[in-house]
C-alpha cells in the first residue's frame, strides 16, 4: 500500500492509476492525513447456479486461487451436526410461536 500526496497524484495520475488497475492500494493525503483512498473496483459475479461459474469467476477475480490438480472424483458432503432428523425444523417452529 502506498500513500501519496495529492500534488503527486495529479502530477503522476496514469502511473498511480495502472498500480490500482494492477490490485494496488493507494492511500491519497493532505498535509500528511489521508483522505482518500483507490483501490481496484469490485466486480460483481454474475448470477450462475454451476459452482465452477462461480469458482472461475472468483478465480478471475484475483478473490480466490484454482489448484492446478484434478479433483479426481472427490466431493465433499455435509455430516450434519448429527442431530435426530427434524430437530431443525422444530426447533423453527419454536421460534415462530413465540412471536
Amino acid at each position: 500500500m502506498k500513500a501519496i500526496g495529492i500534488k503527486e497524484l495529479k502530477a503522476r495520475l496514469s502511473e498511480y492509476l495502472r498500480l490500482v488497475k494492477a490490485g494496488e492500494t493507494i492511500l491519497v493525503t493532505e498535509r500528511n492525513d489521508v483522505v482518500a483512498e483507490m483501490r481496484p473496483a469490485r466486480r460483481h459475479l454474475r448470477a450462475s447456479n454451476q459452482l465452477e461459474d462461480v469458482l472461475d469467476a472468483l478465480a478471475d477475480a484475483g478473490e480466490i486461487t484454482r489448484s492446478s490438480l484434478p479433483k479426481r472424483g472427490w466431493g465433499w458432503q455435509s455430516r450434519g451436526m448429527g442431530l435426530p432428523a427434524g430437530t431443525a425444523q422444530a426447533l423453527v417452529d419454536e421460534v415462530r410461536a413465540d412471536r
